[in-house]
């Protein structure tokens, strides 16, 4: 792996975390809660400084199903991250105590409905890249031989996350997180374990789903340029 694609993958691998531990509000604080989300801005704009000819070739080539989906999700997936950065400002108490505002709630649930969106959008980022990634993963481990076992297994385990994670989804009531009705319903009483299985099983289930949904495009709709935008 060239040292580019190793920087990229950390710097992604690091939102992603960033991105969890933001959402764990009631475990973290307030303090840790804005500063966490002021390293995820700086890591968001690198993101998108290192991947510039990502969008100046959107209007090049053709379009297929995966060039659709990866141009509409990280469209949407910038926007709701720009609202979440935005909104951020004017109900911040430690990193940007001197704005005055009155009333934010409305900031408040902008913001949170825009961060689960975010979280979302980011899970099919992942998912639409996820064959890029895995091929990263095994050239740094040095695994290049293909295994029936191995890859039944990770199957296995798929489905099982995908499982609890629909699970998870129901029992934390993720559809009115993602309305304006009711982005709040805080459990203040679960662990840190807790809350990370609970979150990493729900990205599960668009990761998976994303990765597996598109196994089924026809190869023939595979470009070169697609292609060579993923693995930038």
């Amino acid at each position: 792996m060239n040292r580019k694609m190793l920087i990229r993958l950390v710097i992604d691998l690091s939102m992603t975390v960033m991105m969890i531990v933001a959402m764990a509000y009631y475990i973290t604080g307030n303090t840790i809660h804005e500063l966490v989300g002021f390293v995820l801005l700086v890591l968001f704009i690198i993101h998108n400084i290192l991947n510039r000819r990502w969008y100046k070739a959107i209007l090049n080539g053709k379009y297929n199903f995966r060039r659709i989906l990866s141009i509409a999700v990280n469209l949407l997936f910038l926007v709701s991250m720009a609202v979440v950065m935005v909104s951020s400002v004017p109900i911040s108490r430690d990193i940007f105590p001197f704005i005055p505002i009155n009333n934010d709630m409305i900031l408040r649930q902008i913001h949170v409905l825009t961060s689960y969106w975010g979280f979302i959008f980011m899970a099919v980022h992942i998912g639409i890249s996820w064959g890029t990634i895995i091929n990263a993963v095994r050239k740094m481990t040095g695994i290049t031989s293909k295994s029936r076992i191995r890859t039944i297994a990770l199957r296995v385990i798929a489905v099982l996350i995908v499982v609890y994670g629909v699970q998870t989804s129901l029992e934390r009531d993720m559809i009115s997180r993602l309305t304006i009705y009711n982005p709040f319903g805080w459990n203040f009483d679960e662990s840190t374990m807790e809350f990370l299985i609970d979150y990493l099983s729900v990205m599960g289930i668009y990761i998976c789903g994303t990765h597996y949904v598109l196994k089924f495009v026809p190869k023939q709709e595979k470009e070169k340029g697609y292609k060579e935008q993923l693995r930038k």
